[in-house]
């Protein structure tokens, strides 16, 4: 499934690689990008002052949902990941939690943007290399098909 999430609020809480990761596929899709982390890898806050990102450089507050689509979890404190989690359940607000695939409403699938098309595939969460691997393969045959049609 596909969402539009070009007027959509997206939190990300966490500000390492993982963060960094999602934060790159999101923008993709929206400019409506919130990252909050203690502590923020230099890319996430080269992101904010590319104006690509607003980036708080504190402790998650429950505030920070309130007019959040979907929140990535990518920490590694369970149980402010299970924290958060929760809130948004309660909230109604889709979650992703980062390295726990029961507590994720939606997977990040592995893209490939070309001109107007986007393909995405997906392990359902169960084999991230396969998905990758794939994801290639599918790069590799979209990017022939499309300078044989031109």
């Amino acid at each position: 499934m596909f969402i539009d999430l070009s007027d959509k609020s997206v939190v990300i809480v966490g500000g390492g690689s993982t963060a960094v990761r999602r934060a790159r596929t999101l923008l993709q899709f929206t400019r409506n990008v919130t990252v909050i982390a203690k502590d923020a890898s230099q890319e996430l806050i080269d992101m904010e002052k590319l104006g690509k990102i607003t980036l708080h450089q504190r402790l998650v507050k429950r505030s920070d949902f309130h007019d959040a689509y979907l929140v990535l979890t990518a920490t590694t404190d369970r149980k402010l990941n299970d924290d958060i989690y929760r809130l948004c359940k309660e909230e109604g607000i889709y979650v992703n939690v980062s390295n726990d695939r029961d507590k994720c409403d939606f997977q990040f699938p592995g893209i490939y943007i070309r001109n107007d098309m986007v393909v995405g595939v997906a392990a359902t969460g169960l084999d991230s290399e396969k998905a990758r691997k794939v994801s290639a393969a599918v790069q590799t045959a979209v990017e022939k098909t499309l300078e044989s049609s031109d």
